[in-house]
This record gives C-alpha cells, structure tokens and sequence, in this order.
C-alpha cells in the first residue's frame, strides 16, 4: 500500500506524492510514523526563491563552493524530492536487533542519519559519519538523492536505520509542539549557545537574526534561560525581535558593546563580519547559516587580535538532543513560542511555502500517551 510524502517540485510549489510504504530492510531499522513537523529554516532557500540555475552556474564559475552540489545534487535543490527534516514521530515497527524502545514510543528523529560507532559519531560528529555518509558530504533526510535515499520527514512513514542510537525517546510531559524542531533548528541553536556559555558563567550574547529566523530566536532563548547576564537581539523584522523580548531578550537595532558569545543567523558575509568584530576577548562566534560565495571574508586580523573563536558548520543535533530534551523536560521552555503557524498536516503543501518565521504541522497520532508520558 502506499504512502504520501511531501515533495518539493520548484520554487513556490510543492504537492503530495505517493511512495512504496518503507519496509524494514536490516534487523537494526525502525519504522516511524512523523505527526508532528517543522519546516527547517534552510528549507526557506529554495522555496521562496527559484535558486537551482543560479546556484548551478555559480558553481560552474567558480563564485559558489563546489561542496554545495555534493550535499544538494548538481543542480542544487532540483525537484521533484521529499522535504523536511524535523520531526517528532512515534514508532510503528522494530526490527529484531532494537533494544531500548518499543512500538508506539514518541521519538525525535535526527536530520542527519549516523551509525553511533565510527570514530566521527564517537566524538559526537553525528552529522559527518563515516558509515552512512560513506563517500559523500552527508547523509540526511530532507536534501534530496544527493544526501541519500532516505526520503523527506513530512511523509506517512520513514526508515530510520540504526534505530538504538538514531532514535530519541521524547521525555514524559513534553508538549509536542515545544520540540517540533529538536531534530535540527532547536539544537542547532542549543549547540551554538549553551556549551560556550557554560565555558563563561554569566557572560553576554549577541544574536544576528533575520537568515536562519528560527535558530536565533531559540539561540536568544536558550541563551536567558542558561543565565547570560545579556542577550542582545539585532534582527529587521519587528515580529521576531517581539518573540525575542518575550524570551527576556533586548531588542536593539545595533550592538551594545562586545560580547562574549554571539550567534550569527543573518546567513550574510556581512553578518558574519559584524558578529566577529562584536567579540569580546576570547568570544566564540557561532555561525549558523549558509555562506554560499566562494569569496567570502572575514576580519582575521580582528579575530587575532580578541582572540576570538569562529565556529560554523553542520549542527550535530543527535550528540546534543538528550542534553536539550532533559532540559525542556525540567524546565518547560517554551521554544514553542517561535512557532509563528501552525496548520494541519493536510495542509502541508500550501502552508510549506508561507512566508512565515516557523512553520509546525501537526495530525493526531495513531495512540494516544500514557498518562504519565507524553503530552500533545
């Protein structure tokens, strides 16, 4: 019998397609059923803008990083393929090697599909490992044939191999719309505040948001939330710099000083550049976002001279999500103030494209939770 998942055809337009229903395929495979999605901040790219040519010739030329092929396919982001790569699902299958979980268990499933025991998921580079990616940039749901043959997570049912360690029970009592984007954008904005503010107990943060808009308003919340003495928000967009506030942020229109952590969600060289010159003495900049050119530059005589550190990157969400979840569960942060609509997953076609800060959808699970495990 088949199943619907979500595909992306070009800029603007995506549509519900059918697909062979996944079965197991090793002792160690999952099925999940995906109820819960959140649209990831990158995914805006090539929906709200007609990029595949463009960025195709840009790597022709030389003006945008060959790399971008290897993770989008040689014309980047060229329909039609299954999308989303956040999601919260529960479990409807197990193969016989999967200990630790049961059927029905509600469960975040990592974007990025890692083993747990090569050498690069050993030192929590879950979203570089050696096994699944094999000789390709990454292995993702979401991206495309490019990434590997995993589908997209706004489907009625996926594959996730080495379940054990991909699969992350969700804690009891967590709202499922709180953790809508765990898989990627939560804890990508998890990684680039909490483990640098922890390293500088009171210290101030800097947010440039406006690029990866979800990821900055998370970054902002989680940064009040772990103690920050400041957080400054800097984004164009009233609505968002509103949902900051409401964190406990400081909305401002330019920097007060400099900082000990700044996260950089402008996706812009220009961004970069104003985050690094923000650093205090032995800052640590997080960049987010995307830095397409092969051109780009950045301050390094700045960096020398604050000593700053600059970390960009593929965010390891499977290494941080215990971590995070833990969190959320003790405290109740309220990530799901970021969601700024929230349609029903029939809807998804439609609402995939709106031009909104984040996106969750959402349909009824086929169980419902126990009552002393988890919320809806």
């Amino acid at each position: 019998m088949p199943v619907r998942e979500l595909r992306f055809e070009r800029a603007g337009r995506l549509a519900w397609h059918e697909r062979d229903t996944p079965a197991l395929e090793e002792p160690t495979d999952a099925i999940v059923r995906p109820f819960v999605a959140a649209r990831c901040d990158g995914d805006t790219l090539p929906v709200h803008r007609p990029v595949s040519r463009a960025l195709q010739a840009g790597m022709a030329l030389g003006l945008v990083d060959r790399v971008v092929g290897g993770i989008c396919g040689k014309v980047p982001f060229r329909g039609p393929f299954a999308i989303g790569h956040e999601c919260v699902a529960e479990i409807v299958s197990l193969g016989t090697a999967v200990t630790g979980l049961r059927i029905g268990q509600r469960v975040i499933v990592p974007w990025a599909v890692s083993c747990g025991t090569c050498p690069p998921c050993r030192r929590g580079l879950t979203a570089k490992c050696a096994t699944t990616a094999g000789g390709g940039v990454l292995a993702a749901y979401g991206f495309g044939p490019a990434s590997g043959p995993w589908g997209g997570m706004v489907a009625d049912a996926l594959r996730v191999p080495f379940a054990g360690h991909m699969l992350v029970p969700v804690p009891p009592g967590i709202p499922v719309g709180r953790i809508a984007a765990a898989s990627d954008n939560l804890a990508d904005a998890w990684r680039a505040v909490v483990p640098p503010l922890a390293a500088r107990e009171g210290g101030s943060v800097l947010v440039l948001g406006g690029g990866a808009k979800s990821i900055g308003l998370y970054a902002a919340g989680l940064a009040v939330a772990h103690g920050a003495s400041t957080v400054d928000y800097i984004d164009a967009d009233p609505g968002r710099r509103s949902i900051a506030e409401s964190f406990g942020a400081r909305p401002l229109t330019r920097e007060a000083g400099d900082y000990d952590v700044i996260v950089e969600a402008t996706s812009r060289p220009a961004g970069l550049r104003r985050a690094l010159r923000a650093s205090a003495p032995g800052g640590v900049c997080t960049a987010v976002g995307y830095y397409l050119g092969t051109g780009t530059r950045v301050p390094l005589m700045r960096v020398y001279a604050t000593d700053a550190t600059l970390r960009l990157g593929v965010s390891h969400s499977r290494a941080v999500l215990p971590g995070l979840l833990e969190f959320v569960h003790r405290t109740g942060f309220p990530a799901e103030r970021v969601t700024t609509l929230d349609a029903p997953w029939d809807d998804a076609p439609a609402a995939y494209a709106a031009r909104t800060t984040k996106l969750v959808l959402r349909r009824d699970p086929l169980t419902r939770p126990h009552a002393t495990t988890e919320e809806s």
